[in-house]
C-alpha cells in the first residue's frame, strides 16, 4: 500500500497543506486543501473519503473536488464518516447554501457523492485494503484509522487529545509506522488542552502507553506553521531515556507534505 501525504499542516501558509493522504490511488483519508495538488486525473481515481471530523482544515477540498471531477466520474464518490460528521456535511456545507447538495443531484437516484456511516470498531474492506475506525477525542466526533494491505498498518491519529482507548488498540497492531498530532507547543499548552489537541508534553505523555517492546517510526502532524519550528525542537529535547524509560528512544520524525510510504 502506498501513503501519499498531500497536506498535513495544522493551517495554510505558502508551501503549507492542510490534512490529507491518498493512500494508493483510489481513497483519500481527510481532504484538507492538500487535495488541491492533485491533478484532475488523480482526483477522477479516487473512489472513496474517508473524514475523521468535520473542521474546515480536514474537509475544505471536499466540495470543490466533487465539483471539480463530478461529470466525468462513472459512479458516485463515496464519503465515509461517522453520523455527527456526516450531519455537519449535510447542514453546513451540502446545503445548497454553501455549496450545493450533491448527493441529490443531478438525481437522487444517482447522486454525485454518497455518505456512508462508520462507527468505532468498525473495519472497512475497500479494493484490498483494510481500514479500522480508531477512537478519537476531539472537540466534535472524530476518529482515527489504521490502515493495512496485509502486512504491517500505517496509523493515523486523526485530531486527538489523551486517547487511552486509542493506544490499547495500537499495542494489539502491527504497526508500521504512527501519524500523531501535535497542533501547539508547550507555551501554548492550555490552548491545545481546550482544543483537544496535544503539546510536546501531552504527547510525551501519551507516548508512555505504547507497549515495551513495540518500536515503529513516529511521524508528527498537525503543527501551526508559526510553531512548527518550535514543537519540533521541543520534541527533539525530549529527554526519552527520563521519559519512557532506560535505554529506550522512539524514532520520532516531522512529516512532510510530499512524502510517500510504502506499507
Amino acid at each position: 500500500m502506498k501513503v501519499r501525504v498531500l497536506g498535513c499542516s495544522g493551517a495554510i501558509a505558502k508551501d503549507c497543506r492542510t490534512t490529507s493522504f491518498l493512500l494508493d490511488r483510489d481513497v483519500l483519508i481527510d481532504a484538507g486543501t492538500g487535495v488541491g495538488d492533485l491533478t484532475l486525473d488523480e482526483m477522477r481515481a479516487v473512489d472513496h473519503v474517508l473524514l475523521t471530523h468535520s473542521h474546515l482544515d480536514h474537509i475544505a477540498a471536499l466540495p470543490l473536488m466533487v465539483d471539480a471531477v463530478a461529470g466525468q466520474r462513472s459512479k458516485p464518490l463515496m464519503v465515509h464518516a461517522l453520523p455527527g460528521t456526516l450531519d455537519a456535511l449535510r447542514n453546513h456545507v451540502f446545503n445548497n447554501v454553501i455549496w450545493p447538495d450533491f448527493s441529490r443531484i443531478p438525481t437522487p437516484e444517482a447522486p454525485f457523492i454518497r455518505f456512508s456511516e462508520i462507527q468505532i470498531g468498525q473495519t472497512l474492506s475497500i479494493t484490498g485494503k483494510l481500514i479500522e475506525v480508531l477512537p478519537a477525542v476531539h472537540t466534535v466526533p472524530a476518529v482515527g484509522y489504521a490502515a493495512t494491505s496485509g502486512s504491517g498498518c500505517w496509523v493515523f491519529s486523526g485530531d486527538t487529545e489523551r486517547n487511552p482507548a486509542f493506544w490499547k488498540r495500537v499495542n494489539e497492531l502491527n504497526v508500521a509506522m504512527l501519524v500523531i498530532e501535535t497542533a501547539f507547543s508547550n507555551r501554548e499548552k492550555e490552548l491545545a488542552e481546550i482544543s483537544l489537541h496535544l503539546s510536546p508534553m501531552a504527547l510525551a505523555s501519551e507516548l508512555k502507553n505504547i507497549a515495551k517492546g513495540k518500536q515503529f517510526p513516529i511521524y508528527i502532524t498537525h503543527t501551526k506553521p508559526a510553531e512548527t519550528d518550535l514543537i519540533m525542537s521541543e520534541i527533539q529535547g525530549l529527554d526519552q531515556t527520563r521519559t519512557f524509560g532506560l535505554n529506550f528512544m522512539h524514532d520520532i520524525r516531522w512529516l512532510r507534505a510530499g512524502q510517500e510510504f510504502e506499507i
